[in-house]
């Protein structure tokens, strides 16, 4: 870890700020999850509206029945008709739950997919800009939320809206007196239910939120588990993640207050409206303006009623989560993707240069969207085809910065890249990066099998071939050792740290690269194993090339040529003894170290 780093890792946050999502952008977005599967979702929506017109049917059945009560009509047909129709909404109501519920889980796996793949896909700078809980939270939590808005609350909402026209028009047919009193509770209940509904979408959004923050926090705390132990920081992460978590809970909270009173006023207007219905129809019943069985099927269509306002209101709401979880998905819609198949304009791209550095920066100045000052500025600087070059300067030097420009991770601003001779431009990102292998300053693992992360690189490659590079880094007796070899789960092993940093190193030996970046790739090692693996990097630089970034000079002292970075530009380059002797950035920088050397230091002029 850089002295620079905190012991958490406070990635920017890139949070995309509490506003919610336009609501007809939002619903395109949801829109584009539920088109693929039009078909499905249009037999759902047709099992509904089956399911609905027998619902809307069975009063009036009740009423046929009661009619006959008081005539010499047989009660059988009108019951059988009630029984079947009761039977035929049951199976109904079955089939469209189940064909819903597998489409909900299509849509959330296709959601998933995308998300998972855009992250992976995505520009390094631009995924970078999140932090890693974040972006397990979108693939985990918001599509759950998808899920319920791309299809429940669509069918819902046309279901509800089918059977709340279709109430009302029969219970037009049956009394308009008591119809208007109807339509007066619905109008104010609807009327609160529109301010209420707009807070349960703020303060979804907000919940989601804080769970992605809290999901960032502990993953960073857990990561740095060894040294929040270390330093006795235990109990302030867990009151950072308690705040986090607490955050999430009082979003939630408000928004399970809103919901909640939003049903109440919804069945709170109902119920005294039946109530003043009941009323009103008793009184008529008297006058003998109404007929008992009227009442009683007005009745059923006014405790009906309450089904598809509570339906919409239903809907609204799991919209209103589905339009926060929208907001959130939709920052990683607008990731900028790389260009990964593209191939060259020409055929002549592919005709490389023999005579050319296998690597070359022609002027080139680069930076960072978030940042105000290039990190490189007009460097030029040239990588032969074999040796060992090595980078070295003080922090924020841009070491790092040539190693994304020659992995292709950023783009220059101005100037150019080579390879072989061929301008990056007339390359694909897999022209450039097939010839190079990285191992990045972490060095993580992969998570499976020991075979998995040393073939991570070329899976086609052979066991044979896995051995091979392990014994060049000295851990083939301790992966023998492991019960399943090469089949041992990684993070099931004793392996050390070191260890899991020769893992990564023999993951980048296999196939030769034409290139081998090694960002610090000695820094865990203990004093057998880095001499083993500065034997792997005094073979790899005479077969082809190797470009160190090291702090240690043990990494870089048997360098063919070593480059001294300052401020984003080449201060000088050279062998160690000639740097030694003329440059003063590089005798502080041994002097920092405490490395002996048998050169003197020379004074250095001017």
């Amino acid at each position: 870890m850089n002295a620079s780093e905190s012991p958490i890792d406070d990635i920017d946050d890139a949070k995309s700020g509490s506003s919610a999502v336009p609501f007809r952008e939002g619903i395109a977005l949801l829109w584009s999850y539920s088109r693929p599967h039009l078909r499905t979702l249009i037999i759902g929506v047709l099992l509904g509206l089956f399911a609905t017109a027998i619902t809307l049917a069975t009063p009036m059945v009740t009423k046929w029945v009661l009619d006959s009560l008081g005539t010499d009509l047989s009660l059988a047909g009108p019951v059988t008709v009630l029984v079947l129709i009761l039977i035929v909404g049951i199976i109904a109501n079955l089939a469209q739950s189940v064909l819903l519920g597998r489409l909900s889980e299509r849509i959330v796996l296709d959601a998933r997919r995308g998300l998972v793949s855009r992250f992976f896909l995505a520009k390094l700078e631009q995924i970078q800009r999140f932090r890693t809980g974040e972006l397990v939270t979108r693939v985990t939590s918001d599509t759950l939320l998808l899920r319920e808005a791309t299809t429940n609350s669509l069918v819902q909402l046309i279901n509800g809206l089918v059977s709340l026209v279709g109430t009302i028009v029969l219970m037009a047919i049956l009394d308009w007196p008591l119809l208007l009193t109807t339509l007066l509770a619905l109008v104010v209940v609807g009327a609160l239910f529109g301010v209420l509904v707009p807070q349960i979408g703020k303060a979804d959004k907000r919940a989601q939120d804080a769970i992605g923050d809290l999901g960032a926090t502990l993953e960073g705390g857990v990561r740095a588990l060894r040294t929040v132990k270390s330093s006795r920081a235990e109990h302030r992460e867990i009151a950072r993640v308690n705040i986090k978590a607490e955050e999430s809970a009082r979003h939630a909270i408000r928004s399970v207050w809103f919901s909640a009173l939003a049903w109440t006023v919804a069945g709170g207007g109902m119920q005294l409206a039946i109530i003043v219905i009941l009323g009103l129809g008793a009184g008529r019943v008297a006058l003998g303006e109404l007929a008992v069985s009227t009442l009683v099927a007005f009745l059923l269509y006014a405790f009906n009623i309450v089904d598809p306002i509570t339906a919409l209101a239903g809907a609204f709401a799991t919209l209103q989560s589905g339009l926060a979880a929208a907001a959130r998905i939709r920052e990683t819609e607008h990731l900028e993707l790389e260009d990964t198949h593209a191939r060259p304009a020409d055929a002549s791209a592919h005709l490389s240069n023999p005579d050319a550095p296998v690597l070359a920066l022609r002027a080139v100045t680069a930076g960072y969207a978030d940042a105000e000052t290039p990190a490189l500025r007009d460097v030029t600087l040239a990588i032969p085809r074999k040796g060992h070059v090595a980078l070295v300067g003080p922090s924020g030097a841009g070491k790092t910065t040539v190693f994304s420009l020659l992995l292709r991770f950023i783009d220059p601003t101005s100037g150019r890249l080579e390879l072989n001779g061929v301008p990056y431009d007339r390359l694909s990102i897999d022209d450039v990066r097939s010839g190079i292998a990285y191992v990045e300053q972490e060095t993580p693992v992969i998570p499976g099998t020991v075979r998995d992360n040393v073939l991570f690189r070329a899976p086609d490659a052979t066991d044979d071939e896995a051995w091979e590079a392990l014994a060049s880094v000295r851990l083939d007796h301790k992966i023998r050792s492991l019960s399943g070899g090469l089949d041992a789960d990684v993070a099931e092993t004793s392996l050390s740290g070191g260890e899991r940093q020769r893992l990564a190193v023999a993951r980048a030996l296999v196939r030769r690269p034409i290139v081998l970046l090694l960002d610090e790739a000695t820094a865990q090692l203990d004093a057998t194993t880095e001499a083993a693996i500065q034997n792997v990097i005094a073979t790899a630089s005479r077969e082809g090339t190797v470009v160190t970034i090291a702090h240690r000079l043990s990494t870089v002292l048997d360098a063919d040529q070593i480059i001294v970075l300052e401020d984003g530009g080449v201060r000088d380059a050279g062998t160690h003894r000639e740097l030694l002797a003329r440059d003063s950035l590089y005798q502080e920088f041994i002097t920092a170290l405490r490395i002996h050397t048998d050169v003197d230091l020379a004074p250095i002029e001017g």
